[in-house]
């Protein structure tokens, strides 16, 4: 059938521009920068549901490292007015990246790297251990070092402030995680540029209280849901009203926990950076150039003219000109970038490669010799407990990298040598 004049216009403008759009008549349009890369129609339902709330200021954007999550699809942009919606911030707050380049050279670094990764090893707490009977989780500390208690010091008193309003957020993994990376994707790495400069890249959150608060607020704005007999497409759009209490404690509580994320990189950058100098004897500059930010987080922005709450659940913020991070898998290339200031994106850029298999289909699906064949030439973990966060188990980064490329542009090229896991 031939295409009228109208639909052969249209056809040519979807060509032309950087995103596609999806929308259904119960939503705003979501623009989507997936040209190359796949998205699996569990996300999209998920998008469109999302895209439903009444609240949704212009569109949604969304990354191509879109993949289904839990509250919110990860990789969307979600700009909001009046209301909020917890789970879609989720429950790792303030989770991101920090980097830093230094003046080593790859030929400073030793042949072996094992020793490197040990080092990295004692100085970061990481991993989980189940404990009973009050032992220690390996992952936390059994006794936080002045540093950190330093920098508690600084957050104490607003977290105490939370607490009398919610008391049980009091007893959760908070001071004891600080400067701790974490499991799943959480790491620390040693990397490469493309001229061959050492970079230490890292990847952690607000750990344990972050999830304490997201979970406790989560609870609160469906309950409140109930309350007023709100029916949402989906429980995990449970939203807050702006102006009522739970809106205001909220607000504060995760804006402390990104603090808290920020602070905790902070940490665990300081400790790399030590653990860098144990093993090369040489004296060198860690802080050449810096880049912190996060991609689970919630912050009031303008775009169009209006304040607006803008949701990042996975995707980083790429305002022109400001810098960020996009990780690849463990085997594969990252990227530091420069953002383009893109106003359709809500400026906006992926935060990483983005999963094309989950966890549990990673781990039946590949071996622990594939996981090694993966991870060549990196000095990291390669047992059969990491294999879901083997390099198949992610988009390759490079389609990712070209479907944002009005989003971005690359400053810096890494390529990781050593990566410690959780």
């Amino acid at each position: 059938m031939t295409m009228s004049i109208i639909e052969q216009i249209e056809k040519q403008a979807e060509n032309e521009r950087a995103y596609n759009i999806i929308q259904d008549e119960k939503g705003v349009p979501i623009k989507m920068w997936t040209k190359g890369v796949p998205v699996d129609e569990k996300s999209k339902d998920q998008l469109l549901r999302t895209a439903q709330m009444p609240f949704i200021y212009k569109w949604m954007a969304v990354m191509p490292d879109v993949h289904f999550g839990l509250g919110a699809t990860i990789g969307s942009v979600i700009p909001t007015k009046g209301a909020i919606i917890p789970a879609a911030v989720g429950v790792d707050i303030g989770c991101g990246m920090m980097a830093t380049r230094t003046s080593l050279t790859a030929s400073d670094l030793p042949d072996n790297l094992h020793g490197l990764r040990t080092e990295l090893e004692r100085l970061i707490p990481h991993g989980m251990t189940k404990t009973r009977g009050g032992g220690r989780d390996r992952g936390s500390w059994e006794n936080p070092a002045e540093r950190v208690d330093a920098v508690w010091a600084e957050l104490a008193a607003d977290f105490d402030f939370i607490c009398a309003k919610h008391p049980r957020l009091k007893n959760t993994n908070n001071r004891k995680h600080l400067g701790t990376l974490g499991t799943g994707n959480h790491f620390v790495e040693i990397c490469l540029d493309e001229h061959q400069q050492v970079w230490i890249m890292l990847h952690s959150g607000s750990r344990g209280v972050g999830n304490a608060i997201g979970t406790y607020f989560i609870d609160l704005a469906r309950k409140d849901m109930q309350k007023h007999f709100i029916n949402l497409p989906d429980k995990d759009l449970a939203y807050l009203l702006e102006g009522t209490e739970h809106f205001d404690d909220y607000w504060f509580a995760v804006g402390w926990a990104q603090r808290f994320a920020m602070k905790n990189r902070e940490l665990m950058m300081e400790a790399a950076i030590k653990a860098l100098g144990i093993i090369v004897p040489k004296p060198f500059n860690a802080k050449l150039e810096a880049v912190n930010c996060h991609h689970n987080y919630v912050d009031k922005e303008e775009h169009f003219g209006q304040e607006v709450m803008v949701t990042r659940k996975g995707a980083v913020r790429a305002r022109l000109g400001e810098y960020g991070i996009i990780p690849g898998s463990m085997g594969a290339k990252s990227f530091i970038v420069r953002g383009k200031g893109n106003q359709e994106s809500f400026c906006s850029c992926s935060h990483g490669a983005g999963r094309v298999l989950s966890r549990t289909a990673a781990k039946k699906l590949f071996t622990v010799e594939d996981q090694i064949a993966q991870t060549e030439g990196v000095e990291c973990r390669k047992d059969a407990a990491v294999i879901d966060e083997i390099p198949s188990a992610y988009k390759p980064i490079e389609d990712v990298m070209k479907a944002q490329s009005d989003l971005v542009e690359v400053v810096y090229t890494l390529r990781q040598v050593v990566c410690v896991k959780g």
